[in-house]
């Protein structure tokens, strides 16, 4: 199925949870927070949310500074 992350369309399988997504963009040691749809999603339900058709996904990455 096809998704929109942070800009461009790429293809996931059906059933893809936000989790599976945090994998594949080798994300998940960073300090991230995920929208979809203009939704802030909890970390603690990433492994809960299904993707759907047609999601558009902003992934943000925090960085320090000092």
């Amino acid at each position: 199925m096809n998704i929109t992350v942070n800009g461009d369309s790429i293809e996931v399988p059906a059933g893809h949870t936000l989790a599976n997504l945090v994998m594949d963009l080798a994300v998940g040691d960073q300090r991230i927070a995920i929208e979809v749809n203009e939704q802030i999603v909890p970390r603690s339900t990433y492994e809960a949310y299904n993707l759907k058709p047609g999601d558009h996904v902003e992934v943000v990455t925090a960085i320090g500074g000092g």
